[in-house]
């Protein structure tokens, strides 16, 4: 069995060889201590999850031969996460987080509150490709540039719902939005809000949008990280019960 899982861009077929240089090459090397017959798990998100092994090892780098598939490529959840960002090390959790529930875009909202206007690109892609090879998945999320809200909601597309988690107002439970639109709609996003929440004006532009469900998360006041982990955590257990394309994920222990 493959104790090692790659995500990498080349593509697979049986007998090809592929060189893991620089931040992979130094993993394998440094980082695992491979050595020459190991066997790894290789995922490109595209072609399912094959088996290779460790043919030549040098100064932080390895040569792989591909042998064989483990896993054809299955199709994830349709979900996207638009966020605020946080802080640094909240950020980072949240990637990983995000990436090990299942979502298929991530996207960082500006709003009023938003207190961060450049992003670590490099650090937000190292976290999910991370959490997706830890997790299992066959896929890693993609990553959009950050948009202002006004700017994201005016050109939203009409088949995908938003899931806005309101602190405030009412709202419905997950439970009850899934049973509203079962067999409904197969494209969401979960939408939350900045450190501080969402300005009185922007609630208002959030709830009056044709494709907002406000959705409850509790009583309590949760932190923005928190909230996302929840949010995700719930769709997963309501909406994906009614997205027969989904396969059931186990958990895994650190």
């Amino acid at each position: 069995m493959a104790n090692i899982r790659i995500y990498t861009y080349e593509e697979f077929k049986v007998g090809k060889t592929i060189l893991m240089e620089n931040s992979v090459g130094h993993y394998l090397v440094n980082v695992m201590r491979a050595k020459r017959g190991d066997l790894v798990a290789l995922f490109n998100g595209k072609e399912g999850e094959w088996r290779a092994e460790i043919i030549k090892i040098g100064r932080g780098k390895a040569s792989l031969t591909i042998r064989e598939q483990l896993r054809p490529q299955s199709e994830s959840s349709d979900l996207w996460y638009l966020f605020a960002p946080l802080k640094k090390a909240r950020m980072d959790y949240m990637m990983q987080k995000a990436a090990e529930l299942g979502v298929s875009l991530i996207r960082p909202i500006q709003t009023e509150h938003t207190h961060m206007d450049r992003i670590k690109w490099h650090k937000m892609e190292a976290n999910v490709i991370e959490a997706s090879e830890q997790s299992g998945r066959l896929t890693v999320p993609k990553l959009e540039d950050m948009i202002k809200l006004p700017e994201l909601l005016k050109g939203w597309q009409s088949d995908r719902k938003i899931i806005f988690c309101d602190e405030v107002g009412d709202a419905d439970t997950m439970i009850s939005a899934a049973e509203k639109f079962k067999g409904q709609a197969d494209k969401w996003a979960v939408l939350i809000g900045p450190e501080g929440g969402f300005s009185k004006e922007e609630r208002e532009l959030i709830r009056s949008h044709p494709a907002v469900v406000p959705i409850t998360l509790g009583h309590q006041i949760l932190r923005a990280d928190t909230a996302g982990v929840a949010a995700l955590s719930l769709w997963q257990a309501t909406f994906g019960l009614y997205d027969k394309r989904l396969s059931v994920t186990g958990i895994r222990g650190e």
